[in-house]
């Protein structure tokens, strides 16, 4: 299997697509949130960029539960297994594709992992807790969850809930396969991936992300539950419901997608240090000469 990993706005799928289609494959999508329907825009599923040179590259794991639906990493490596397997009975290699430290990392990594009942004894505890408060609680558990992802108290309490579990449960975590894969990473200049981020921003709102947003809240899910996602959806649904103006929510949202691309990398930089070698790919050459480094490095394996 290859692995095609990177920040925010790095051009990740351009790449998986490109190479995909050289090698006649499928890709599995290693984001956390494309995994929900009707959560497009910001998301960046960017569906239309799976067709390339008129043919349809096939994906797998996007749009695969409702939104509101709280999906866990142990819903996703069951997921993924069931697409990896999928495909190589057909006699493909997948390439996985995504930005979420911690659903790419419990795959490469093979974690072992439970399935998590909700916990109301520790969830009251927790309430009322700002997010740092949150997150220096989950910083004390061994280094596991992605805190890339963590950007409201209800994301960090659910994942100090799983931390707590797995350390009363390890007898019981779920074995995960080791599958071969090689892992390559598209590095782009600070300053280049700052003004991506920003005019991806203004591209999504202008093509209506507000009113995806206003769609999913007219469909009966509550705002916390998109607030619970993040980044797009706080920012966006704070906005809707009357808590910041509109400038706040523009200007907020960019500092946080900025943020959260950091947070990316560092985490990148983590799973070097966990063992995990990453081949970097400069991401500012064209698409053709990036498949074309990935190809004769896996030449050489």
């Amino acid at each position: 299997m290859l692995t095609i990993l990177g920040p925010t706005a790095s051009g990740k799928t351009t790449l998986a697509v490109a190479l995909a289609d050289r090698l006649h494959t499928e890709i599995i999508s290693g984001d956390s949130r494309q995994v929900y329907r009707g959560m497009d825009l910001g998301t960046g599923k960017d569906i239309d960029e799976y067709t390339v040179n008129g043919r349809k590259i096939a994906y797998h794991l996007i749009d695969i539960v409702d939104a509101g639906t709280k999906y866990t990493v142990y819903d996703f490596q069951r997921d993924f297994r069931e697409a990896y397997d999928n495909i190589t009975a057909r006699g493909m290699e997948p390439i996985f594709c995504g930005g979420s430290g911690l659903y790419l990392e419990s795959v490469l990594r093979g974690y072992r992992l439970p399935d998590v009942p909700a916990n109301k004894q520790l969830r009251d505890s927790l309430e009322g807790k700002s997010l740092a408060e949150l997150t220096d609680i989950l910083a004390s558990y061994k280094p596991l969850h992605n805190t890339t992802d963590i950007d409201s108290p209800q994301r960090a309490i659910r994942a100090i809930e799983i931390e707590a579990y797995c350390t009363d449960h390890a007898a019981t975590l779920r074995p995960f396969p080791d599958i071969p894969n090689i892992t390559f990473g598209i590095s782009i200049p600070r300053e280049l991936r700052r003004q991506r981020i920003t005019e991806r921003l203004h591209a999504r709102l202008d093509a209506g992300m507000l009113d995806e947003v206003r769609g999913l809240l007219n469909s009966g899910i509550k705002p916390e539950d998109l607030i619970y996602y993040g980044l797009e959806y706080k920012f966006l649904t704070r906005h809707i419901i009357g808590e910041i103006s509109y400038d706040q929510m523009v200007s907020g949202l960019e500092i946080a997608i900025h943020q959260f691309a950091k947070r990316q990398m560092t985490w990148f930089r983590g799973m070097e240090r966990r063992g995990i070698t990453i081949h970097w790919i400069d991401g500012t050459l064209p698409t053709e000469d990036k498949v074309r480094q990935i190809l004769d490095i896996v030449a050489k394996k």
